[in-house]
C-alpha cells in the first residue's frame, strides 16, 4: 500500500517539474530549514563531468512537493519514485558552461509556498580527467591512521556533533584508551600530515590508508570499514577541508594518495538504518544470515544458486551490513560516491574493500562508470584468495570462460604474500617447499591478463606482523623485503614492517593487537621511531631494517628495469640421498631492453657462492655492476659468495655484456 501511495505521489510529482522555472524569484523564497531538506547527496557537482548528475534529496514528505530550478544552467530531467515518502531521487543535468556558483532548486508544496535550496556547482581542475594514477613504478605504503600519530589533541575527548548535524541529535563519542588495543587510539589526519617527510624518505611514492570516513560503531570503529556517512570525514580524523589538505600535501612530497573505499557494506550505525529510500537498498537479512566467504561460486560451472546467493546477500558480521548492488539507485549512488570523493580531494587511485562480496555485475558496472570518468585511474580490489585462477578470475580483460569482465585493473597478489610466508619460515624442506613456493607462485603468472597491475605485499591490517611470523629474525625480514622491492607488480609496505613490528601480546589473536601504535605518534611516547636519532637509542634491529628498505625504495623509484622489466627466474636443486629438492635459494633477473638487475636469494642457514655458468642463457661472461645494498661496485663471476639467509642485489648495463636473452 506505501508503494502505491508514494507512485502516485511521484506521478503528480512528475507533471509537474520543470528544468528552469523563471516566474519564481528564488530571492522571494525562503531558504530550505534543517527539518524540510535533511540531506542533499552528492554535496556539490561539477560543470564538465561525463557523470550524469542523480542527486538524493531527503526531507519529511518530499515527495510531494514539486520541483525546478532557478537556473538555465541545471536542467531537472526525471525524478523517481522510492518506497519511501521522505525520499526522491532526481536527474539533474549540468550545462558544460555552468559557472562556479550556487544554483538554487526550488521546492513548492501543497499549499503552494516554496522553499529553495542551494546547489553548488563548480569547475573541474584542468585536466582533471586525464589523472594519472599508481603504477608498478610505485610503493604504496599502507596506513592504519588511528594508530601512525596523533597531530590534533582537541579531537580526543568528549562529545561532538556530527557534521553535518543530524535531526535526531546522533553524537559521536571520543573513546581514546591506548592501553585497550580495540577502541580509539586517537591517530588523525594531523599526525600523517605531520609524518609525510618520513613516508617519502622511506622511498614511498603513494600512500592508501584504511577508511577516514566517519564510522560511529561504538566498538571498533577505529578501523573505518563499517561507514556511517559516505561524504564525511569521520570528525576524530578531522574534516573534509584537512583531508584535501592532505592529499594535496602529499602531492607536495612527491607522494600519491589512494582512497579505501568500500561498496559492499556499511555499518549498522548508518543513518540510513533509521530509514532507507528504498525497502532493498540493503539486504534484510531477518533471520541473520552470514556470507560464505565462497568467491568460487562466481566461476564454479557447478555452484548451486543458494551459495552463490548467500555469499551476495550474506552479512559480512552483524555490524555491517550488505548493500544492494542491484538496486540501480544503489549502484548509483556508489559510482557518484567515488567520483566525487576523486574530484574534490584531487585522488590518484581507489581501493575497493572485500571485492568479490559484491555483486560481480554492478561492481563492473560501477568500475566502468568511474574509469569512464578518469580513463587512467587504477582501482585495486581486495580479492583474498590464495588460488591463483580465482584472483585472476576478478582482474580487468582476463580471458575469462564465462566471458565476465570485472573491469577491476589491478588485484592484491595473496597468494604471492601467503608464498613469501610460508618460504622464509622452512628450514627443512623438500622439493615444492621453500623458495620454491615464490617460485612456483610466479610460475602461474601466464594465468593473469597484465602482471603489472598486481599490488605485492607481505602484510596488512588484517595479517599478523610479520615481524612474529618471521620468529623477530631480521634476516627473514630483509628478505621478506628484497623480494618486495624486486619482483613484479605494485610493491606495497604495511606500516612499521620497515622496523620489524610486533604485535601486542596483551590481546592473542584479536586485529587490534596487529594494529599497533607507531612511537613517536604521541607526544610523550618514550620512543621516537620516526627520526633517525630515535631509531638508534631505541637499540636493537629498528634503524638496521629501517636503513635497509630505504635503500632499496629509493633505489627502486630509479631503476625501470624492476618497475616496468620481464622477470626471467631459477631455482637450484640439490640430490640428498635418492631424492632432488630444493637448497632454498632462488635468484632471478629482472630486465629491459638496456638494464639488468640480478637478484640472489640465500634462505639457508649456509654460505652460498655463485656458479654463474648457471645463468649462461641470460649473460656470458662475468658482468660488472653495483651492489645495490653497499652501493660498491663488483663482479658477478663464479665464487661469489652470499652469507647465509641474506640477498645479493645488483644491477648492471646489459650493453656491456653479451646476453642471450631479448
Amino acid at each position: 500500500m506505501k508503494k502505491l501511495f508514494v507512485l502516485a505521489a511521484s506521478a503528480l510529482w512528475l507533471l509537474a517539474s520543470c528544468q528552469f522555472n523563471p516566474e519564481v524569484d528564488p530571492a522571494t523564497v525562503s531558504d530550505a530549514t534543517a527539518y524540510e531538506i535533511q540531506r542533499v547527496e552528492p554535496l556539490f557537482w561539477w560543470a564538465g563531468m561525463k557523470t550524469d548528475l542523480q542527486l538524493m534529496v531527503q526531507g519529511p514528505n518530499i515527495a510531494f512537493t514539486e520541483i525546478s530550478s532557478d537556473s538555465k544552467y541545471l536542467k531537472v530531467k526525471k525524478v523517481h519514485p522510492t518506497d519511501s515518502p521522505n525520499f526522491v531521487f532526481v536527474d539533474v543535468e549540468v550545462s558544460p558552461a555552468a559557472p562556479a556558483a550556487i544554483h538554487y532548486l526550488l521546492f513548492q508544496k501543497e499549499d503552494g509556498s516554496w522553499f529553495k535550496y542551494p546547489y553548488r556547482i563548480e569547475r573541474r581542475r584542468e585536466d582533471s580527467a586525464q589523472r594519472e594514477s599508481f603504477t608498478s613504478a610505485d610503493m604504496v605504503y599502507l596506513i592504519m591512521p588511528d594508530r601512525f600519530a596523533d597531530g590534533d589533541a582537541t579531537n580526543e575527548t568528549g562529545y561532538s556533533t556530527i557534521v553535518p548535524p543530524y535531526d535526531d541529535g546522533s553524537a559521536v563519542q571520543w573513546r581514546v584508551d591506548r592501553k585497550d588495543p580495540m577502541t580509539r587510539h586517537g591517530g588523525d589526519l594531523q599526525g600523517m600530515i605531520d609524518h609525510l617527510d618520513y613516508v617519502a624518505d622511506l622511498g614511498a611514492t603513494a600512500i592508501w590508508s584504511t577508511p577516514l570516513l566517519l564510522d560511529n560503531q561504538d566498538w571498533e570503529s577505529y578501523h573505518g570499514y563499517a561507514c556511517a556517512d559516505y561524504y564525511h570525514i569521520d570528525p576524530r580524523f578531522g574534516d573534509n577541508e584537512l583531508y584535501r589538505q592532505f592529499v594535496q600535501k602529499s602531492h607536495e612530497k612527491g607522494l600519491k594518495v589512494i582512497m579505501d573505499i568500500v561498496t559492499n557494506h556499511c555499518g549498522t550505525e548508518h543513518w540510513w538504518m533509521k530509514e532507507a529510500p528504498f525497502d532493498d537498498w540493503y539486504h534484510v537479512n531477518e533471520p541473520y544470515m552470514q556470507m560464505n566467504a565462497l568467491f568460487s561460486v562466481y566461476m564454479d560451472p557447478s555452484a548451486s544458486q543458494r551459495d552463490r546467493e548467500r555469499q551476495e546477500s550474506g552479512w559480512f558480521v552483524p555490524s555491517m551490513p550488505d548493500m544492494n548492488l542491484d538496486n540501480p539507485f544503489v549502484l548509483k549512488y556508489f559510482q557518484q560516491w567515488a567520483i566525487w570523493w576523486v574530484e574534490y580531494a584531487n585522488l590518484d587511485g581507489l581501493r575497493v574493500d572485500t571485492y568479490p562480496y559484491n555483486e560481480p555485475g554492478p561492481m563492473s558496472q560501477w568500475c566502468k562508470a568511474v574509469l569512464e570518468e578518469y580513463p587512467n585511474m587504477n582501482i585495486m580490489g581486495e580479492c583474498w584468495d590464495y588460488n591463483i585462477p580465482q584472483v585472476a578470475y576478478w582482474q580487468k580483460d582476463n580471458p575469462n570462460k564465462d566471458g565476465f569482465n570485472s573491469n577491476l585493473p589491478t588485484v592484491m597478489d595473496f597468494p604471492l604474500e601467503h608464498a613469501i610466508h610460508a618460504a622464509l619460515c622452512e628450514d627443512q624442506v623438500w622439493w615444492d617447499e621453500g623458495m620454491t613456493r615464490v617460485y612456483s607462485v610466479l610460475a602461474q603468472d601466464f594465468v593473469y591478463h597484465d602482471v603489472s597491475h598486481l599490488l605485492t605485499f607481505f602484510a596488512n591490517h588484517d595479517h599478523s606482523r610479520t615481524g612474529d611470523i618471521f620468529r623477530q629474525d631480521p634476516r627473514r625480514m630483509k628478505l621478506a623485503i628484497t623480494l618486495l622491492a624486486t619482483l613484479r607488480g605494485i610493491p606495497q609496505l604495511y606500516y612499521g614492517d620497515e622496523m620489524m613490528f610486533l604485535e601486542r601480546k596483551d590481546c592473542p589473536s584479536c586485529d587490534g593487537a596487529k594494529r599497533i601504535d607507531f612511537p613517536g605518534g604521541w607526544e610523550g611516547d618514550s620512543q621516537d621511531l620516526f627520526t633517525a636519532e630515535g631509531r638508534i637509542s631505541a637499540g636493537g634491529t629498528y634503524a638496521d631494517i629501517h636503513d635497509y628498505t630505504r635503500t632499496l625504495f629509493q633505489w627502486r623509484k630509479g631503476n625501470k628495469a624492476v618497475q616496468e622489466g620481464k622477470t626471467l627466474h631459477f631455482l637450484s636443486r640439490k640430490n640428498v640421498g635418492n631424492r632432488n629438492i630444493t637448497d632454498n635459494t632462488y635468484s632471478y633477473f629482472r630486465y629491459n631492453d638496456t638494464d639488468a638487475v640480478f637478484v640472489y636469494i640465500n634462505n639457508t642457514d649456509e654460505v652460498r657462492s655463485l656458479d654463474w655458468n648457471h645463468y649462461s642463457e641470460f649473460v656470458s661472461g662475468p658482468v660488472r655492476g653495483r651492489d645495490v645494498l653497499t652501493g660498491e661496485s663488483t663482479v658477478l663471476q663464479d665464487g661469489v659468495t652470499i652469507p647465509a639467509r641474506s640477498a645479493l642485489v645488483v644491477e648492471f648495463n646489459r650493453r656491456d655484456s653479451q646476453t642471450a636473452v631479448n
